[in-house]
């Protein structure tokens, strides 16, 4: 595991503050993290997608994508959603049918194509592996939106192309990045099963924020170095400052800031 985080700890420029985790390790807690990361793993898959529609593939193909998500969109959006109907069924729904053909106008449409398809296929399958979490205790799905720290980082890309998709990656590979280091810092301290569940994500994770940083670094005719220092400036103030929004990505919460202090 230590030799998996190191890049990771490299990357970010602060790890999770212990005041976060004393307040996800609260049972009171429990089941808003649980709704919130399952929320972000749908959010990320969708992302991805979206990427992938915007800049790699034609309109057919876009077309493909979006029947790939159909089933989980109408899921979140369903008002009298049922878990278990939809985990029943699920099984057919982590599938792309057709094979997806680049633009020949965009040169790395193929690569990157074959890293987001991978990692979209990933964040369902998380999604769903959350669910069946959510459903053996009892807790029911729920939308959220977006914290003060996607929102955050989203403020910091830029309006033009391609530095709008080269930002949007190095946002993603923070993002993932993120999720990995707090994963392998909340871990020990939940149930047997959440342990061995967060534990078993890592690796994808760690890949998720390579495959985007790689990207990054691909379609950009520049060195990226500077932008990554950027929103890794960004990032780190967001998971340091006050946050009374308790979420997976939030910052220190407000409560034991003050309780720190006095």
């Amino acid at each position: 595991m230590q030799q998996l985080l190191a890049p990771i700890n490299a990357f970010l420029k602060c790890s999770t503050p212990d005041s976060w985790i004393e307040e996800a390790m609260k049972p009171e807690n429990l089941t808003g993290l649980l709704i919130d990361h399952c929320n972000c793993e749908l959010k990320a898959a969708q992302t991805a997608m979206f990427m992938v529609r915007k800049y790699a593939v034609d309109e057919v193909s876009g077309q493909f994508l979006r029947d790939w998500a159909k089933p989980y969109e109408e899921f979140i959006y369903n008002q009298n959603r049922s878990i278990e109907d939809f985990l029943a069924k699920s099984g057919k729904k982590n599938e792309l049918a057709s094979k997806l053909i680049g633009r020949s106008d965009f040169v790395q449409s193929d690569d990157l194509i074959a890293k987001m398809v991978r990692l979209i296929k990933e964040e369902f399958h998380h999604f769903e592996q959350v669910l069946q979490i959510m459903q053996s205790r009892g807790i029911n799905y729920q939308n959220i939106r977006a914290g003060r720290y996607a929102k955050g980082m989203m403020k910091q890309v830029r309006t033009h192309e391609p530095a709008t998709l080269i930002d949007k990656l190095i946002v993603g590979a923070f993002i993932e990045a993120r999720s990995c280091e707090r994963f392998a810092k909340l871990a020990p301290h939940l149930d047997d099963e959440l342990k061995k569940f967060y534990i078993s994500l890592l690796r994808s994770e760690a890949r998720h924020y390579q495959d985007y940083l790689t990207l990054a670094a691909a379609i950009s005719t520049t060195d990226i170095s500077d932008r990554v220092a950027h929103f890794a400036a960004v990032e780190a103030e967001l998971i340091l400052a006050e946050d009374d929004d308790f979420k997976f990505h939030s910052g220190s919460p407000v409560a034991s800031v003050n309780a720190d202090i006095v």
